[in-house]
């Protein structure tokens, strides 16, 4: 992706905490069925290999984790808060008006190659563990030792694994850097002040970068 200096993430604990905080990535790759992009869920071992493990599973009828298996390239991408930018929350257009719109976000990209898998005890490691991760906090979190085995072996025939140690790791955080100190508290106040929450969570996130 475009990555300019200003805007440029290198900290590995804060690309993994974004990858973390992503519920639903985008897996994007181009081999014999073309270009194609999967929404998966995925868990990151942080301490597997020099940037980390992503880990995830595809439905089998998903033709997609084939080209993987071929060997193809996987881009993943994990979308951080983002928001419209108006010039009017600018200091600079009262100054001299010379001023445009712009969208500031933060986005993380992962790119590398991906075992695939299809044995069982591994797939219901997996699966066990995802649930586990979007379970926590629930009042009566579910496990996926309460369904029943045979159903449960049933499903796990119906998908593939894939572990993708990252290769190259990329961090975005456009957030305004390259704006007067004026500028970027007007933009910090115009998003706290918005009624998206959307808005506000990146509000959030340039008062936790400054």
């Amino acid at each position: 992706m475009y990555n300019p200096t200003a805007f440029r993430q290198d900290d590995l604990t804060t690309l993994h905490r974004q990858i973390l905080d992503c519920r639903l990535a985008t897996v994007v790759s181009q081999g014999a069925n073309g270009l194609q992009a999967s929404h998966l869920p995925l868990l990151l071992e942080p301490g597997e290999g020099q940037y980390g493990t992503l880990y995830g599973h595809f439905a089998r009828a998903n033709p997609h984790w084939r080209d993987l298996a071929d060997g193809a390239e996987a881009l993943v991408i994990f979308q951080g808060p983002e928001a419209y930018i108006s010039p009017s929350w600018y200091q600079a257009k009262a100054e001299h008006g010379k001023v445009v719109p712009t969208w500031n976000y933060i986005a993380v990209h992962a790119q590398g190659r991906a075992e695939v898998f299809e044995d069982a005890e591994r797939l219901l490691q997996l699966v066990s563990r995802l649930s586990q991760r979007h379970e926590a906090g629930r009042p009566q979190p579910w496990a996926v030792s309460e369904a029943p085995r045979d159903y449960i072996d049933g499903m796990l025939r119906a998908i593939v694994g894939f572990a993708l140690p990252i290769e190259r790791l990329q961090g975005k955080w456009k957030l305004g850097q390259n704006r007067s100190a004026a500028d970027q508290a007007g933009v910090r106040e115009g998003l706290q002040a918005s009624h998206d929450p959307r808005d506000r969570e990146l509000a959030a996130r340039i008062n936790d970068h400054h």
